[in-house]
Formats: C-alpha cells, structure tokens, sequence
C-alpha cells in the first residue's frame, strides 16, 4: 500500500495539550522511514481557543471547523491521487474532517476506549474529541459539519475495544445516547484469540473502509501516555490482531491515529513502540 503521513495536529481542548506535538515524535521515531511512506506534511489544525462556544457547546468551535475543512481537502487530495493517508493527530476531533474528505459509502472502524458520543449540552468538558462520533453520525451538536446528514451510516460503524460502562456513571449515560445501529464490542471481547477472530470476521467483504485508532485504546498498563487513560484496555498484540485483517482486506482507505499525548513520553520510548507497532502493522 502506499502511504502518504499528513499531521492534523489538533488538540480540542485549546491548551496545547500534549497531542499537539505527536505528529512530530512520532516522525521523530522514524515512522515514516520504517513505513516507506511518503510525507504528505501537515495541515492548519491548531485549535488555541480554550472558549466554549454557547450554542454549539464546543470549545473553539471556529477553529474546529476550520480545521476540519483543511482536514478535509488533503484527504479528497491523497485518495484521488491513489495514496492511502495516514493521519497522525492530534485528538478524536480529527475525525469529523477526515470523514468529510472520504467518498460515500464506507464502513468505520472505530477504536477507541471511549465512546465519544456526548454533544455540546452533555459533553463534561467541551472538547470536540468527545463527540466526534456523534458529530459524523449526526448526532451531535450541529452546524460543524459543511454537509447535512451523516457522514457515515451508523450500521457502518464498528465501535471496538471500548470499556463497558456501568449503567448508572456518567459513561452509562453516554452509552445510552449511542445509535443503536451502530456496533459495539468492548475490550473484554477482545482479548487474545478473540482479538483475531473478530478481526477476520469483520474484515469480510469488499466495502471500502476506514481504520480510526485512539491509542487509549490500549491499556494504560501498556501505553500510559494518553489523555484519557481507561483500565481494562487492549495490548499490542491484540491491536495488532484485531486491525490487521482489515489492513491486508485490501478494503482499506486510511488509517488515523490519536490520543498520544506527547507531553507524558519525555524520553520517546513510547513514540518508539507506536511508531514501530504501526509500521509492522502497515507493512503487512
């Protein structure tokens, strides 16, 4: 496959947060060196408004947007030149501008130990990052989006290796927000053997599809350097095995890949292992 890294740099929470500098870590553990794969640069997705915006609910709302478009045009630009982008963030507020740039008709895959399907009135914090998947199922708080609709039909969408949440948290309440078409297997199914076998079964079929990674996905125990560390996660070896059928499915558009934060890897050993991980994943 012939990969083409575009940076989207974007962290939503408006304070420089340490996802803003992993585009640059992990280029500077040899990714794309590793991967073979060409440097597509980066896009302008710095959000640096902390303000939450009071009809939308997000935070820096006009630079979410702004970025998203900008997301948007380099990915329309890689896929008809033939490239397959690999999008390194950044947050999960990525995704609205990735999908955005990827023509109809795809299924997500969406790893992530969260759900990301607050809006504007229930989201704690305000972030873009924990709603993006109810922004690209229209779901979420409107007016972010340039396009009506769904960017992607929620029975195309694969929610894996989330914790399950208790009914009464506040993630219990988020759950139920979810669109019921959309399917969902949390991390403790996907262990192990398990991993593999839901991968091969998923990876079944011809339609085109895009891989989505939040890196805290994986186990703090395993990758401590994310914002939103959940107990419970994947390790390598499962990611591996749960992504890699789809990889060599020949049905894959691009990959993005979010959430490490930068500012808790002082001594790059974990840029190291992603970059290292993706490569092996990639090369497949």
């Amino acid at each position: 496959m012939r990969w083409s890294v575009l940076d989207a740099p974007l962290d939503s929470s408006g304070r420089g947060r340490g996802e803003r500098w992993a585009p640059a870590a992990l280029r500077s553990a040899g990714l794309l060196g590793r991967l073979g794969a060409a440097d597509a640069g980066a896009v302008d997705a710095l959000v640096t408004d902390p303000t939450r915006d009071p009809d939308t609910g997000v935070i820096g709302v006009d630079q979410v947007r702004r970025a998203g478009r900008a997301i948007a045009v380099r990915v329309t630009e890689l896929l008809g030149t033939g490239r397959h982008p690999l999008i390194l963030g950044g947050d999960c507020a990525i995704l609205p501008g990735t999908l955005q740039g990827l023509p109809a008709g795809f299924d997500l895959w969406f790893l992530d130990a969260h759900l990301d399907f607050e809006d504007g009135r229930t989201s704690p914090t305000g972030e873009a990052a924990d709603m993006d998947l109810s922004i690209v199922t229209d779901h979420g708080p409107a007016g972010l989006l340039d396009r009506e609709g769904p960017l992607v039909d929620p029975d195309q969408v694969h929610v894996l290796g989330h914790r399950a949440p208790d009914r009464d948290t506040a993630d219990g309440m988020e759950a139920v927000r979810v669109d019921p078409a959309v399917h969902r297997v949390p991390a403790d199914r996907l262990r192990g053997p398990d991993a593999a076998a839901m991968g091969r079964a998923l990876a079944v079929g011809t339609t085109p599809a895009w891989l989505h990674i939040d890196l805290d996905v994986l186990d703090p125990l395993v990758l401590p350097a994310v914002s939103y560390p959940e107990p419970g996660g994947l390790d390598w070896d499962d990611l591996t095995a749960l992504a890699g059928p789809l990889v060599r499915s020949g049905r894959l558009l691009g990959m993005s890949v979010t959430d490490f934060n930068a500012d808790e890897d002082p001594d790059g050993r974990h840029a190291e292992r992603i970059a290292a991980v993706l490569a092996e994943l990639l090369s497949d």
